[in-house]
Order: C-alpha cells, then structure tokens, then sequence
C-alpha cells in the first residue's frame, strides 16, 4: 500500500509538537532550556515560560535579581514587561494544536482525507500563534536582555527562541505539506460496495 499524502505533514506536526514540549518545560522546570541566561558560573539565572531559576512555576513573572547580582530591576519590572510575560503561555497553547494536528493527522494517515484537512487547518492556527509567540519572545527577552547589559550584568539569549523558530518552520511546512496532501489518493473501504479509492 502506497505511504498516505498526509505522512509528509504529520512528521512535520509531530517535530514542531516536539520542539514546543520542550520550550514548555524550561526553566524552572528543566534548566538547560530558557529564552534568557543572566550572570555567569554559580549566580547565572534562566528564564522560562512559566517562571526562572528558583522560582516556582506560575504564568507571568516579574525579572527578580538575586542579591549577587547587584542589579536594580526597578527599570525591568514595569506592570508591561510582567504583561508580557504572561503572553508566554502562547507556547503551550500553540503545542496544544499541534499535537490535536498530529492526531488528525493519524487519522488522515490511517482512513480518510478529512484527517488531513483538520490536521491543516489546526496546524495553520498553530502556526500563527507560534509565529505571535515567537515575536513577543524577541520582544520580551531583547528588552530585558539590553537592560540587564545595560548594567554590566551579562546576559544572553537562551536556547528555547531557537527551538520555537524550529517549531515556527516546521509548522509552516507541515501546513503546507498537508494542505497539498489534502489532494493526494486515499483509501477506505465502505460496506456495501468494498473498497473504493479516493
């Protein structure tokens, strides 16, 4: 049996899918992924989707210097920059969709083209909400990343704006990969008159 047209955009769903758990696990849940690392050796502190290093985990937070720092973050922790931080929640949302497009995608694979059709039209919506989430990431962690430097403390981006592009590109292309498997043959059977194809 020929591989099912919707196969090129599920993988593609499922990679973005993928990419967005871990960006959703970042810090303070898993310190080696964050969109902001701040200080260095022992004092270095990571910034993730629901919080930082040492904090617990809620949905926005404000950018809290440890004392060995020496940093003033009354210029950082302004009522918008913690608005912001809340629009982080986008990530797990945008890795929501993709993972109900892999789904429909299994069943595109597996039965009937209107699998497929879902599994584009869920992965467009998380495509759009992946590319605001990536753009509100640069916005955020830029402005504070200039105003941590602009204190001499050090700061740079972390891995998880990377893997968020990653998942941007491979939800752009798994969009239109399944929409373009949308039109390609499909197989079910049908009880009274066998097996027909589509």
């Amino acid at each position: 049996m020929p591989a099912s047209p919707a196969v090129p955009g599920l993988f593609l769903c499922f990679a973005a899918t993928v990419l967005l758990i871990f960006v959703c696990v970042s810090s303070p849940t898993w310190e080696h992924i964050s969109f902001l690392n701040v200080g260095r050796g022992a004092n270095e502190v990571h910034y993730g989707v629901f919080g930082f290093t040492g904090s617990g985990t809620h949905i926005g937070y404000e950018f809290v210097n440890p004392s060995q720092l020496g940093f003033d973050d009354s210029r950082i922790n302004t009522k918008i920059i913690e608005n912001l931080t809340k629009t982080l929640i986008l990530h797990p949302i945008a890795a929501g969709l993709a993972g109900l497009a892999v789904l429909f995608g299994l069943c595109g694979v597996g039965y009937h083209r209107a699998g497929t059709v879902i599994m584009t039209l869920l992965a467009a919506l998380a495509t759009i909400i992946t590319f605001i989430a990536f753009v509100l990431d640069m916005v955020l962690f830029g402005i504070a990343r200039n105003r941590f430097r602009d204190q001499g403390t050090q700061a740079e981006y972390g891995n998880a704006n990377w893997l968020t592009l990653g998942a941007l590109v491979a939800l752009l292309l798994g969009t239109c990969a399944s929409g373009c498997g949308i039109f390609g043959r499909y197989r079910r059977n049908r009880t009274a008159t066998g097996t027909a194809a589509y």
